[in-house]
């Protein structure tokens, strides 16, 4: 996991195998529930919009969620683009970020499926970010996709990602 910046624009991409197949995959991350399971407690991560059992284009999602100690605050995404079973994208409508565009992909591959979870984000306030960047930020997106990792481990060891 390693984050790029070029052109004020941040570029993080995440990686994970797991033993389950493409249609188990698709039905776990295309259910918006899921997305509670797989975010760290501590952030207390709550989806406040009605749920669907799959997400569809045009859907707005809104959460709350405690980015750090002190601050919690409401998240609206948009899922802009589906590739039924392969692919879809959230984008953020309101939040934390200038700019968040999420990709997620779906790849079989031998002997399950290989998740790839691709990031552009921009931060506001241009000038100033940097002062946040490192020791919010950088860290909070790291943590949040080294728990996510760990629990869809956990989660496909027990054959609970449907």
């Amino acid at each position: 996991m390693e984050i790029i910046k070029h052109s004020g624009v941040y570029h993080f991409e995440s990686q994970q195998f797991l033993p389950v197949t493409k249609e188990d995959a698709w039905s776990f991350f295309s259910a918006p529930k899921n997305l509670q399971i797989i975010t760290p407690e501590k952030m207390q991560f709550k989806i406040t919009s009605p749920l669907t059992d799959d997400v569809f284009q045009g859907q707005i999602i809104t959460y709350n969620i405690r980015l750090n100690p002190l601050f919690k605050m409401n998240w609206v995404t948009e899922i802009t683009s589906i590739e039924a079973g392969v692919s879809f994208v959230d984008e953020q409508r309101y939040g934390p970020y200038k700019m968040w565009h999420h990709r997620h992909v779906i790849e079989e591959v031998d002997g399950g499926v290989l998740m790839t979870d691709t990031v552009h984000f921009k931060l506001p306030f241009p000038l100033f970010s940097w002062l946040v960047y490192k020791p919010f930020v950088k860290k909070n997106l790291t943590t949040i996709f080294k728990y996510r990792t760990h629990k869809l481990d956990e989660l496909a060891s027990k054959n609970q990602i449907k």
